[in-house]
């Protein structure tokens, strides 16, 4: 006998932590090696059809609600959600033909239990002996005459009952009960009867966008145990490659709702993302992750657009969406949603670890109609730029002119013997190849000559005009802004807020100091280009004033864009975009075009940040 769990040599209890796919687990698997002839659940017999029904329904999710005796018109409930381990229990002995028996005590209005308890994936280190043990000085106490210590001792008396009839009895309570439920079931304490009245339970389906209220594990997690199951894969591990399964899903869907071609969500970004995401939940005094602190990872590491991909995708329970002929019922946190459209309280026989709200600050998407109207609303007389990514934009292509010189110095540089003085550093190629010889060389790079005053940025090649059919020159607002002419993505395509539009860089061209030049755009000078490319390429040929034009694009030049330097008696210096970051590139391809001077004021309130 085990002495932690077994009562008798015909009675064994399984005390869990509900809402937990851990416990679910471990309550199969030691069922598994128990054989019972009964199992025997902490749920009154009221709940025994509507409760089956529902597993049969599975992996549909499905809620059995039981109206309370109350002026309040108060309902309890059962979720029928396949990572509870008393749902579990139940399905395995209806799959394999075992007894099951209710042994809860039927009341007219159920009194909920708050019990702080510890994260469920302690199970996977510790045994379930262990961790009851470690639980016990932690466990509230029943008062005297409550209804809990009623039920406890009702659930004792239906124990002793069973034992008449079944030789191996396995019971699943909670693990805030059974050591009381263990002290009466001994000491065979006095037990209430059965109260009257109360309604039969109904049984309705959940409403896919409702499943995060009332299931235990996140429900993208709940269809990855489900998913699972069915394959006969194992599911031991669920709980940490539950978390990054969710990650993937929610950087595809993200990548799809955002249009990006090449994500930078590297393996390095994700890592940054998941130490960060540990790093709260240690904080918290958790062992695995809840969808608060993903979300705020996400946001931080990411951005606001991948936080709210990955909430979308955490509440995505694909199995749901099957059709049915009965309507959805919509719950929230501890409330439900009746036939009549009224808000009514709900209280979880099967509550796990609490759920409360908190507040994370995100940037919603507007929805299409208010995108429409600001669309419709749109000055076309007024635009401008927003002033913070005007500067991150600035800041950047003079970076690239900094690497543009740089570049240009390496190609010139000297490589001598050393003698007194390392100069711009030491040769490493040069010293190897007379590593026979002891010497070692240095090289001297002397400042290039002359300076670089226009940046041409190349995101989109080939660039297609259907989908970048905004271009446009804009002038500068002050000296430390260039003159910018640029191919784009339709800012009334993506309206963000009343009077700012969203749209995409294809490329781009900056001069810099500034000066006014005609619009590349309608310059009949430029009349004989083909393409939106070689259209900017040729007008930065066309207008600088320098030799030397810096190129930034994902492929070399081709052999007809050198020829068109040649025409203009210039030179292409090509730096590669690889160069940069791709979450770099990636923020400075988006920018947001405002409809007046006056929209600058509230903006920032509708502008996403992206990190």
């Amino acid at each position: 006998m085990n002495p932690v769990l077994d009562l008798s040599r015909r009675l064994s209890v399984l005390p869990i932590i509900y809402g937990s796919g851990d416990f679910a687990l471990e309550t199969r698997r030691r069922l598994q090696i128990m054989k019972p002839d009964c199992i025997a659940v902490a749920l009154p017999p009221s709940f025994a059809d509507a409760v089956e029904e529902g597993i049969a329904r599975l992996p549909q999710i499905s809620l059995a609600i039981q109206r309370e005796i109350s002026l309040e018109g108060d309902y309890n409930c059962v979720p029928i959600d396949p990572c509870q381990g008393v749902i579990a229990a139940l399905r395995m002995a209806l799959e394999t033909g075992i007894d099951r028996a209710y042994v809860d005590l039927e009341v007219g209005t159920y009194e909920q239990q708050g019990v702080t308890l510890p994260d469920p994936y302690a199970l996977k280190e510790v045994a379930l002996e262990k961790l009851l043990a470690a639980l016990m000085p932690a466990l509230p106490t029943p008062a005297e005459e409550s209804q809990r210590l009623k039920r406890i001792r009702r659930m004792a008396y239906e124990l002793h009952r069973l034992e008449l009839e079944y030789g191996r009895i396995a019971f699943v309570c909670s693990v805030a009960d059974w050591p009381w439920i263990r002290q009466a079931y001994l000491q065979r304490a006095a037990y209430p009867q059965h109260g009257g009245g109360q309604a039969m339970p109904e049984l309705h389906r959940i409403a896919e966008e409702c499943l995060y209220f009332v299931l235990g594990e996140l429900p993208h997690l709940t269809a990855l145990y489900e998913h699972r199951r069915a394959e006969l894969v194992a599911d031991a591990t669920l709980a940490v490659d539950g978390v990054k399964a969710l990650l993937l899903a929610a950087r595809d869907h993200w990548t799809t709702v955002e249009e990006l071609d090449n994500h930078w969500l590297t393996p390095q970004r994700m890592g940054l993302l998941l130490r960060y995401v540990r790093n709260l939940t240690v904080m918290d005094h958790r062992l695995t992750p809840d969808l608060y602190n993903l979300a705020v990872g996400a946001k931080q590491v990411v951005g606001d657009a991948f936080a709210l991909s990955l909430l979308d995708t955490a509440c995505e329970y694909p199995p749901q969406r099957i059709g049915s002929d009965e309507d959805d019922i919509n719950v929230g946190l501890e409330q439900v949603v009746d036939a009549d459209g009224e808000v009514h309280a709900c209280k979880n026989r099967l509550q796990g670890v609490p759920r409360i709200w908190r507040e994370l600050p995100l940037k919603l998407e507007p929805p299409p109609r208010e995108k429409q109207q600001w669309s419709q609303q749109w000055d076309p007389y007024g635009q401008c730029s927003y002033p913070p990514e005007d500067g991150r934009i600035e800041s950047f292509q003079q970076h690239v002119r900094q690497q543009a010189r740089k570049m240009l110095g390496e190609d010139l540089a000297k490589v001598e013997k050393f003698q007194s003085s390392l100069k711009d550093g030491l040769d490493i190629r040069e010293t190897l190849r007379n590593w026979h010889t002891g010497d070692l060389y240095v090289k001297e790079m002397p400042p290039p000559r002359g300076s670089i005053e226009v940046v041409v940025f190349l995101f989109a090649t080939p660039a297609d005009p259907e989908r970048y059919s905004w271009q446009s020159t804009w002038y500068a607002e002050h000296e430390e802004e260039s003159t910018l002419a640029f191919y784009s993505t339709n800012f009334l395509d993506n309206m963000v807020g009343p009077g700012i539009g969203q749209a995409l860089y294809g490329g781009c061209l900056f001069i810099f100091p500034p000066r006014p030049i005609p619009d590349i755009w309608r310059d009949p000078r430029l009349a004989f280009c083909r393409t939106l490319e070689e259209q900017l390429l040729a007008a930065a040929l066309l207008h600088s004033r320098e030799k030397r034009v810096v190129l930034v694009a994902p492929e070399p030049p081709a052999l007809a864009w050198r020829q068109l330097a040649r025409r203009y008696r210039k030179q292409l210096v090509y730096l590669p975009l690889k160069r940069f970051s791709a979450s770099t590139v990636d923020r400075l391809r988006r920018f947001h075009v405002l409809n007046s001077g006056e929209v600058r004021s509230y903006a920032g309130r509708f502008i996403r940040d992206f990190r």
